[in-house]
């Protein structure tokens, strides 16, 4: 792929929602079906490939066409220009994801140190005991050491 977008799997038609075929998909994108096979020779879209071959689009195969003709006929976005901007996209969105996996990890593991200071604390506050000497006992302690009385 030029966009460096990789290809989706046959597997992954569910997940994706890829329910349409090229004429729905084209219509729903406002564009003609030889401009959704352009847009796949480019790269610009990935339809997944049934086991006989028939592309299907999905939702969000079709707002990226209409994302598309949106830079390209409103905005003035030439086809390289519109590949650089879905590629910087597709990255984002890819690095939000990344970061929000992060953000997971960081918690269960606040979590997880929170959960192992909690049981630190209860062992050694069992095990702890102030201890305050008494006045006799200061005393004591200092008349042996040869400390003048208070």
């Amino acid at each position: 792929m030029e966009s460096g977008r990789r290809p989706r799997r046959r597997g992954e038609a569910g997940r994706q929602g890829a329910v349409y075929i090229i004429s729905v998909a084209a219509e729903l994108a406002g564009v003609h079906p030889q401009t959704l096979r352009t847009y796949e020779r480019k790269g610009l879209v990935s339809p997944v490939r049934t086991t006989g071959g028939t592309r299907r689009y999905s939702e969000r195969d079709v707002e990226r066409v209409r994302l598309i003709q949106e830079l390209t006929q409103g905005e003035g976005v030439n086809l390289a220009g519109v590949m650089r901007i879905l590629d910087m996209q597709d990255r984002l969105e890819q690095v939000e994801r990344d970061l929000a996996r992060a953000q997971r990890s960081a918690e269960r593991l606040r979590e997880q140190m929170r959960h192992e200071l909690r049981e630190q604390l209860r062992r050694t506050s069992a095990e702890l005991v102030l201890y305050r000497p008494s006045a006799i006992e200061r005393h004591r302690r200092s008349s042996l050491r040869g400390e003048p009385r208070s």
